[in-house]
């Protein structure tokens, strides 16, 4: 494997940089074609404690259910997908998450809000928020204002990380 950087100098990536690409690294398995969400949960510790996408539940095949963003209900992702930050709580089979920072390139709906309020996770670091202007996130930030749940937006470093696979 070869990996190139460019951009700021330096030998490392930061905390931030390093868990953020993690979360648009796991993005990238997303089957849907229109918006590919990924998350990464990260301890005190700086360890990582699991990951997601967005993408239907275990058992539903991506070529049974819809990615259709318009239309009637039930021929659209809508009620099918799991977002990236749900997957990333259900996949945590390592006990608590109290205290954990969640990582996530877009920013959390007011349902994947309700999740992570409940899981115990303490910070949301986001990348884009893109429907900053939409009820379910301004309910979103409503909620994590009221349950002391800091949540901040990335800030891009402009370095350019690649890597052949």
């Amino acid at each position: 494997m070869a990996v190139k950087m460019t951009g700021k100098r330096s030998d490392y990536i930061t905390w931030d940089e390093y868990f953020m690409g993690v979360a648009q690294l796991s993005a990238l398995r997303s089957k849907d074609p229109n918006t590919q969400v990924g998350s990464c949960i990260v301890s005190k510790a700086h360890k990582i404690l699991s990951m997601g996408y967005n993408g239907f539940p275990i058992g539903c095949s991506d070529d049974d259910f819809p990615w259709a963003r318009e239309g009637d209900t039930l021929n659209t992702k809508y009620p099918f997908v799991t977002h990236s930050e749900l997957n990333a709580i259900l996949n945590y089979r390592g006990g608590s998450l109290e205290g954990a920072t969640l990582y996530v390139s877009l920013f959390p709906c007011n349902e994947c809000a309700k999740a992570i309020i409940q899981s115990g996770i303490s910070t949301v670091v986001y990348d884009s928020d893109k429907y900053a202007s939409s009820d379910m996130t301004i309910a979103s930030k409503r909620m994590f204002d009221a349950a002391g749940v800091r949540y901040y937006q990335y800030q891009r470093t402009g370095r350019k990380v690649e890597v052949d696979l």
